[in-house]
This record gives C-alpha cells, structure tokens and sequence, in this order.
C-alpha cells in the first residue's frame, strides 16, 4: 500500500494521509485494485484532473477491534450526499461514529472500536482559533498530524470513545470552542502567518480554561504537548515566504514539487523555474479523477512576491 509517488495512471484522490507517520497522497487506481500511499514529501507532482465529477472516495472499515482502515469503492462510482456513493455509504462500519455517544444504532465492530481508550485534544491554527476534538488511542498521533494545527496538546484520556464525546461536547458549551475548522480557513491563516505569538498565546489561554473546566468536572489532565512533524517546519515558519497557489488545484493540469507539509497543505514549487514557493491544499483533490504523468506542468503565473 505504501510506496513511491507513481510517475502514471489514473486514480481517483482520496486526500492526504498521515496514517504511516508522514504525509502521503491516498489514491485508489482506476479501473480498480487496493489504495496507494504515495509519499509526497520531495517528491514532483504531475497531474491533470480528468472533468469536474466528484468521485466516490471509499469507506472505512475495521481492520482489528482498535483499527480502522480506508478502503476503495468498488465500482469507482460518482459520488453522492458526503462524498460517497449509495454502496459505500451503506457499508460504512464507521459511519456512526459521529453520533455514537448520542444514541442509536451501533454495529458490533463499532462498539469494540469505541470501548478502547481516546484521548481529548485543544488544536490551534495560524489565525489563534482553537477546536477542541477527540482520537482513539491508536490515532493518537496522526489525528493531530492530519489536522495542519500550529500547536496542539493532549488535555485528557478518558476509558472509551463515549465518555471522550461528553467530555468534548462538554469543553465545548463551556469555553465556546469550536469542533470543526474549516479548510479554506486554515489556508488563508497559513497564507498570512507572520508571527507565531498570537497563535501561541491564544493557545496557551485556551489551555488554561480547558484545564480549569477538566478540574471543575474532576477530570484529571495530562496537558501533553504534541510534538509536530518535522515536515511542516517550513510552512511554520513565519519567515518562510509563501504566495497561495494563484490556480484551482481541482481543474486543469499541474506540476509541484512539495518540499512541506502541514495537514494537508503544502509548500511547493514549480519545477524548474525557482518561484516563490506556493501554498495550497492537497486536500482539494479528494474525489477528483486524476491523471499522474511528468508531462503535467502549473501554468505560467505572474504572482508578486509576499512582503515580510
């Protein structure tokens, strides 16, 4: 499954992956056979998106009782409501998930997943705002990878799955804080980050209200700091120049090298021209039809350069 970026073939994009540790495209090879996670990181990524269709991007299923793992849809088929087709989002194991702690149905597997340890986490971004979410024990690490965050830590364990929803939804109402960022939002944060104390102390003061509510409801808290990957360095770095990508990376053809990432957003130039690196989210291309190929480049742009 893991392996070099393929230099050609037609794949259907299903995002960035953190899975294995470091960043890598998920992508499920048409007609059919098992995802690829190809590494991105150095690597030159050519690629045209074939149409404006949005492409089923699979369904999850349980690997063990404490692992859950993406799978291709079958048929490739378009997708419908939550980017999925009918079948797959029929035989998703994880779609209930969301709502486990809130009632309802709960397959066997799901139940298992859930009963494992999960971890509280506070996440803040470029732009100082903070979510509050949640990760099973085996994704204690690459949930807060995928997120693109600028600081994160652990606030709390708790026993299982459902007592770490109350526990979320409880910080929530508590210290208005949000469970979802948006990836549009996350961009535009990054595109103007020029000093990472606002971020920082935003963070810090949203931990001090966390621990103080986890006290309140006597939850004892661990505040471990997650530590970001070393791939991102570039793009947290304030002083690191970057222009957004002035293209729509869901239509067209394209050729990047990524040299970081952060979440799903990545530093990259074209290739050989030396431009000023472009910041962009590789996330986009989750659902596209995507032809990789050496032959692909951006088009030309005239982009003036950042003032820092």
């Amino acid at each position: 499954m893991h392996q070099a970026l393929p230099t050609s073939g037609t794949y259907i994009c299903h995002g960035i992956t953190w899975a294995s540790g470091d960043p890598r495209l998920l992508l499920a090879p048409v007609p059919g056979g098992p995802l690829v996670a190809a590494g991105i990181m150095g690597q030159r990524l050519g690629y045209q998106v074939n149409g404006a269709s949005r492409w089923c991007s699979g369904r999850y299923r349980f690997a063990d009782r404490v692992r859950v793992e993406a799978v291709a849809c079958t048929n490739r088929a378009v997708a419908e409501a939550g980017g999925q087709c009918a079948a797959c989002a029929s035989q998703d194991e994880f779609r209930f998930a969301h709502h486990f702690h809130s009632g309802g149905h709960v397959p066997d597997a799901l139940a298992a997943y859930m009963a494992q340890p999960h971890w509280l986490y506070l996440a803040t971004f470029a732009d100082g705002t903070t979510k509050v979410g949640t990760a099973a024990d085996p994704r204690k690490r690459s949930r807060l990878d995928e997120q693109g965050a600028l600081a994160a830590t652990y606030l709390s364990q708790s026993p299982d799955g459902r007592a770490v929803r109350f526990l979320e939804d409880a910080i929530t109402r508590r210290l208005g804080l949000t469970q979802t960022v948006r990836a549009a939002a996350k961009l535009t944060a990054l595109a103007e980050l020029r000093d990472l104390a606002p971020a920082r102390t935003a963070h810090e003061q949203h931990l001090d209200h966390a621990a103080e509510a986890l006290t309140d409801m006597n939850i004892p808290a661990v505040l471990e700091p997650w530590t970001p990957p070393c791939e991102g360095d570039l793009l947290r770095a304030p002083e690191t120049g970057r222009v957004l990508y002035p293209h729509n990376p869901r239509e067209g053809e394209h050729g990047l090298t990524v040299f970081s990432c952060l979440g799903s957003l990545v530093l990259a130039s074209p290739a050989d021209d030396g431009e000023l690196p472009y910041l962009l989210d590789l996330g986009a291309l989750k659902g596209r039809c995507i032809t990789l190929g050496s032959q692909f480049s951006s088009p030309p742009a005239a982009v003036q350069s950042a003032l820092f």
